[in-house]
């Protein structure tokens, strides 16, 4: 069995925000617990390079574009190491192999593409045509152009027929529902090219039309499939994990797109809320973007980790404090798992008692809060045991089934969290195999 999952790639007009960490540490967790049953893992993500608004950017900046959106760039992939990623590739957009499949994609659908003038009202924020925005407070633009445009209403009933029998799943259902009613009132050709002159000859070309580049989102949306096409069509699951602003994208265009090419669809659209900084969604554009690597670096990748995983809702937007993330780091990593294990070990020092362990957990599952609080019930029965047994106060024979017992759970627990806090579970696995002496793993950030 292999399994693919990526993140969206985003737009390097700017350094990375927090949201972006969200979605890269829920794919790092997917892939984690895929690993660990055995299977073949490809888990992608990348930078979006050729949008106009990293032209507008890198312009306001006075820097080449190429200049400018591989060194922004360089800050998307630097998150790896304080963030505890475990991708597989990182594409870039720009790269010569993208370039290459991109436009081979685009000649293999060629029989959907149609040129024909057009004038409309055009978002740079979310690079799309549209009649209004409710993500950005800049104006819409008036754009009077002439565009190749793909025959997407040609794909409206096997889109529709694909998302209602389950092959492409969306979760959660809410937001399957919202896709299912955008296709059902029937869907429009879209714009597929723009003006290489617009863009500032930045972008990949129209194959036989160098005057028109590719619009990014078609351009973005095969990066999936152009990094590896082996993994991407090998895959017995493929998995995108995404942000409900570009929902539509991927459960309508990216089908429409596979489908006019002869590809493999993905399996499953896992989509996630916005982050917000006193109520207001998190954006570079807004001047709130919280740096993931500062508050990583300041409070720990567990704790950030942690946060992303236990406190964001799988529905509905989370508002982001670092009283919030303290409160969560130092309540049930530092008092609950890290309290449990050292207070076991300890026992089990001072007492002589061992075991071995074998057992893998396995928990697999799309709602990462439900996986954070199924390690917190393992931590709530281990010290209801202690609690209970009192394991100083009895005689030996009983005393050593106890601690025993305990360090059974906490193996448990460290499984459940391996995932999770990669680096805090090996720690943690290390004390409770009695490779390390016991000390606290995980230190209170706040005293």
């Amino acid at each position: 069995m292999s399994f693919f999952v990526s993140t969206a790639i985003p737009y390097v007009n700017a350094a990375p925000h927090l949201g972006h960490a969200l979605e890269l540490v829920q794919a790092d967790v997917l892939a984690r617990q895929r690993r660990a049953r055995g299977e073949k893992v490809r888990f992608l993500t990348g930078t979006d390079d050729n949008a106009l608004k990293n032209v507008t950017a890198a312009r306001r900046a006075g820097v080449p574009v190429g200049a400018f959106v591989a060194a922004n760039g360089d800050r998307f992939a630097a998150l790896k190491e304080p963030l505890g990623l475990s991708f597989d590739d990182f594409v870039r957009t720009s790269e010569e192999r993208h370039r290459v499949k991109v436009a081979e994609l685009w000649q293999r659908s060629a029989g959907d593409f149609y040129r024909r003038s057009y004038t409309g009202s055009y978002c740079l924020g979310c690079e799309q045509f549209k009649d209004s925005c409710d993500e950005h407070d800049a104006p819409l633009e008036t754009v009077r152009e002439e565009n190749w445009f793909f025959r997407l209403s040609r794909y409206e009933q096997r889109i529709l027929a694909l998302l209602e029998d389950g092959t492409v799943t969306v979760e959660p259902a809410a937001r399957r529902n919202e896709v299912l009613a955008f296709v059902r009132a029937g869907l429009e050709d879209i714009s597929v090219s723009r003006p290489a002159a617009r863009a500032g000859g930045w972008g990949i070309p129209v194959p036989g039309d160098p005057g028109q580049v590719i619009y990014v989102w078609w351009d973005a949306l095969a990066n999936y499939l152009t990094a590896d096409p082996a993994a991407w069509a090998g895959a017995g699951e493929r998995v995108h994990v995404v942000g409900k602003g570009i929902v539509r994208f991927h459960a309508v265009h990216w089908l429409a797109l596979l489908l006019a090419a002869g590809e493999p669809l993905p399996t499953t659209i896992l989509v996630h809320d916005y982050l917000t900084v006193s109520g207001a969604k998190l954006a570079k554009s807004a001047g709130n973007a919280v740096d993931p690597v500062e508050l990583a670096a300041t409070y720990g990748t567990d704790a950030v980790r942690w946060w992303l995983l236990r406190d964001v809702a799988p529905l509905g937007d989370t508002d982001f404090t670092v009283d919030r993330l303290i409160h969560r780091h130092d309540s049930d990593l530092a008092h609950g798992v890290g309290n449990l294990v050292h207070r076991t070990v300890t026992l089990a020092h001072r007492y002589g008692a061992r075991s071995a362990f074998d057992q893998r957990h396995e928990q697999i599952g799309h709602d990462f809060r439900a996986l954070c609080l199924a390690v917190l019930d393992g931590v709530a029965r281990g010290n209801q045991l202690v609690e209970a047994e009192r394991p100083w106060q009895l005689d030996e024979p009983r005393r050593t089934e106890v601690i025993t017992e305990l360090l059974r759970q906490c193996h448990s627990i460290v499984e459940q969290l391996t995932p999770l806090l990669p680096g805090a579970a090996e720690r943690l696995r290390a004390q409770i195999t009695f490779q390390d002496p016991p000390s606290p793993v995980f230190a209170k950030l706040r005293p």
